[in-house]
């Protein structure tokens, strides 16, 4: 069979349109079955009536097919459509799609014509994906197991719930037990039902203890669990007993230099940071960053987090020389790994603008809250509380400067 074309027509809300644009070249999934059509025409009246009719960008997808290489199976169903006398070809579920040139149609900006080419298995960047989402969806687990973890991962809490409702009732062994009250902690606490989660994973080591030795690092992983718990109780001082006790079962066994000793270091100095213990906040969030800089790359993402962390710590001690270029660390890093418009960028550029402010740099601080403006502009939705924030912070930035005219005017879009 020879390659040919088809084409589709439909409506695309602005945001996921947005997220076309930016990922060209990359791949686009249809997860439910795709009807197309032979005929050009047919699917442009669609869109173009689809682009009038509601506030939807139109989009004419030109879906070019090479059936040697296709992995999906697909149809022609021109003998049961709807549509009489125009033949039509269905695609499977899930096809993969990789996104090619954008153009406009009649200059309209929200009339599309997006060229879509069907990926095969060899697909390079589609192989990767694959293995990728293996390597997340825990496969060393089988059946039910794995089911919750995944649920559980795709915040299905409920659905995760009924699975290791089932799984509790099954089990025979206070060691299975243990891990099932372990997950249903996790299932609670992202539920928000925070006292919940803290029975369970109080059950959870009640059986570790039993069954596990002092230095099993499962038993840590419940202690760190229940210490995010308490942290979202705001009941910081079992928070900070329980991320101890965590630290102290992996420091029998670990080296110090062990990246997963990290986090517990992390959510050690977050808490204390909160309490508003900044020395040993920062002496955490050191040891942290002295691991980190020890195991990982010099530009690597984790890096510019403990940078951001420390540089947070200092500002709240109101040592703004050292939180300045702590936080410029952290956007160096961020600035030569990331995409140009990453949600991570609007933050560095908003904590740099901070400590401009309050070391009474006006100018500085406006450009910093600008660039994170611009960032978050091109990302979020037009109601998104950040960008109210970001409004207003350079409302004040204005008004700091004695530019009341155009701190009214931004201080007035923060509410609009």
């Amino acid at each position: 069979m020879e390659p040919f074309t088809v084409f589709r027509g439909q409506g695309m809300s602005k945001t996921n349109f947005d997220r076309m644009v930016k990922t060209q070249g990359g791949l686009l999934s249809f997860n439910n079955f795709v009807s197309t059509s032979t005929q050009r025409q047919v699917s442009l009246n669609f869109a173009r009536e689809t682009m009038e009719s509601s506030d939807l960008v139109g989009i004419l997808f030109v879906m070019k097919i090479d059936p040697s290489i296709a992995s999906i199976p697909f149809a022609d169903v021109r003998d049961v459509s709807y549509f009489k006398g125009e033949q039509r070809i269905l695609f499977s579920m899930h096809a993969i799609f990789r996104i090619g040139p954008m153009i406009q149609i009649d200059g309209n900006n929200r009339l599309w014509q997006a060229d879509l080419t069907l990926t095969g298995d060899n697909d390079p960047d589609l192989r990767a994906l694959n293995e990728q989402t293996r390597k997340n969806t825990y496969p060393h687990l089988q059946g039910w197991d794995r089911l919750g973890k995944i649920l559980t991962k795709l915040e299905q809490l409920n659905k995760a719930q009924d699975v290791y409702d089932i799984l509790l009732d099954q089990a025979s062994t206070d060691r299975e037990k243990s891990l099932i009250y372990h997950m249903l902690g996790m299932v609670k606490r992202g539920q928000g039902k925070y006292a919940d989660a803290v029975a369970y994973y109080q059950q959870s080591i009640e059986l570790k203890q039993k069954t596990l030795s002092p230095s099993d690092p499962n038993l840590a992983a419940s202690y760190n669990n229940i210490g995010l718990v308490y942290d979202k109780m705001g009941d910081y001082s079992n928070a900070l007993l329980s991320h101890q006790k965590a630290l102290e079962i992996c420091q029998k066994d670990l080296p110090s230099n062990n990246p997963n000793l990290v986090t517990i270091y992390n959510n050690i100095g977050s808490v204390y940071n909160k309490i508003g213990d900044y020395p040993n906040a920062l002496s955490s969030q050191q040891q942290a960053l002295k691991i980190r800089e020890q195991t990982l790359s010099s530009n690597h993402p984790d890096l510019a987090t403990s940078y951001s962390n420390i540089g947070s710590v200092y500002h709240n001690m109101g040592d703004y020389s050292n939180a300045l270029p702590i936080h410029q660390k952290a956007l160096e890093i961020r600035l030569k790994i990331l995409p140009s418009n990453h949600p991570d960028l609007a933050t560095s550029y908003n904590n740099i603008a901070s400590v401009y402010n309050k070391m009474g740099d006006c100018s500085n601080a406006l450009s910093s809250h600008q660039k994170a403006l611009e960032i978050r502009q091109k990302i979020l939705p037009a109601n998104h509380a950040d960008l109210a924030t970001s409004y207003n912070n350079i409302g004040s930035a204005h008004a700091s400067m004695g530019d009341y005219a155009n701190a009214l005017l931004l201080l007035t879009t923060t509410w609009v």
